[in-house]
């Protein structure tokens, strides 16, 4: 390879999005290289041997590390403010390796009862297997956190804003409760991204995301990843993704490392849209409530443009009016299939406008009895808002709430 000047020290993070990645080839390429191979040749067996025992010191076959995945977690470490990252196959994996690095049985986590509802089923019922419990709280009462905590907790879990109502969390005081008591933070930064929080600048120990939203910014691939100390994400977590193969593969790696050189802008934009939409929706009388940081109304405003930089982030979500959850389910299927702009799916964090019914997508699984814990009602619509005219978007949202 290539000799590669080193960045100087204090970079803003929009130049570090991109100009951190391993040095070129011997080619010289100004685009980082994808490096589609399961295994890399060695030159001589005291090498591969050295290579094979210290993972750090070379690269040997693709589900331990790649070149191009090496890239993406400088990146993106950088870019978080954390000594390293390691990727993964997918954001629900890179929690799934989060649990198996730091939990065993007789193990108490304390989580969030708004995070993502596979998030919540992880924890569980998939680690519940295993032995290990979970009590899941408030998301925004620290006294059902304080009250939550037992000799065996171990991990504190919170995403932040919540999917789909946007609660936010105190991460600097979950940071402190976890610590006083010898426990771990970790944080979802999946909403955010390092282009609006940092929560290890706040005390968490770990940073999650899902690559496959906002960090590819396109909706084009699956990705995961841990921010975190070298010490574990070296010592810990590495190992496992080795033996137990959540691997991220080196074209998604790719992908998403090209995404981060445009996230900075591009969340900028879609915060400002989403803002827009937001207010447009608080005035409508077919709404009956809007759930967005951004706007004053929002129960942690405040607390949200303190952690989020100023800004609300891109997904807002909604209630439409009905007199029963019979109805209400009816009025959000009528916006939602009157959408001719926007697409109905399930992901967020595209450049296009995505438009969803939570309570039988992201939560579907979940008992009612859980939705109605995490307040998710059949009149809730969530809106991961995209890059296109926010006229435009404000108009094929009027097309069903019109018909209210």
């Amino acid at each position: 390879m290539n000799e590669k000047k080193k960045l100087p020290a204090g970079l803003h993070r929009d130049t570090l999005a991109v100009r951190t990645a391993l040095p070129p080839s011997q080619w010289g390429e100004n685009s980082e290289a994808l490096y589609l191979t399961s295994g890399f040749v060695q030159p001589d067996a005291e090498t591969s041997a050295r290579r094979f025992a210290n993972p750090q010191e070379g690269y040997t076959y693709g589900r331990t590390s790649n070149p191009t995945v090496t890239s993406f977690e400088q990146r993106l470490a950088a870019m978080e403010g954390t000594e390293a990252a390691i990727g993964t196959a997918t954001g629900m994996a890179a929690i799934l390796l989060l649990g198996m690095g730091l939990l065993k049985a007789g193990d108490h986590v304390v989580c969030s009862r708004s995070v993502f509802g596979s998030t919540m089923n992880l924890f569980a019922k998939e680690f519940g297997k295993f032995a290990v419990e979970s009590t899941f709280v408030s998301q925004t009462d620290m006294k059902e956190w304080k009250a939550a905590m037992r000799p065996n907790t171990k991990l504190l879990f919170a995403e932040t804003p919540t999917n789909p109502l946007t609660d936010v969390c105190d991460i600097r005081a979950l940071s402190e409760l976890a610590h006083s008591a010898g426990a771990m933070l970790a944080v979802d930064n999946c909403f955010c991204t390092p282009a609006l929080q940092r929560p290890t600048e706040l005390g968490a120990d770990f940073v999650i995301h899902s690559g496959t939203k906002y960090l590819d910014g396109q909706g084009r691939v699956m990705a995961g990843a841990i921010c975190g100390s070298a010490k574990y994400i070296n010592d810990v977590f590495a190992p496992i993704v080795r033996t137990a193969g959540m691997t991220l593969s080196p074209f998604n790696a790719w992908v998403v490392l090209k995404g981060l050189e445009t996230l900075g802008i591009r969340m900028q934009a879609q915060c400002a849209n989403a803002m827009a939409v937001a207010q447009f929706l608080q005035q409508h009388p077919a709404v009956t409530r809007v759930y967005y940081p951004g706007l004053e109304s929002h129960p942690q405003h405040a607390l949200a443009m303190k952690q989020q930089s100023g800004l609300g982030g891109a997904v807002v979500s909604f209630d439409v009016r009905g007199k029963d959850p019979v109805e209400l389910r009816k009025n959000a299927f009528t916006v939602i299939d009157s959408a001719e702009v926007m697409s109905i799916a399930t992901n967020l964090g595209d450049t296009k406008t995505i438009i969803s019914h939570s309570a039988t997508t992201s939560h579907g699984r979940l008992t009612e009895e859980q939705r109605q814990a995490a307040g998710i009602g059949q009149g809730l619509i969530r809106l991961a808002v995209g890059l296109e005219h926010v006229d435009d978007i404000k108009a094929d949202l009027q097309r069903g709430l019109g018909k209210l």
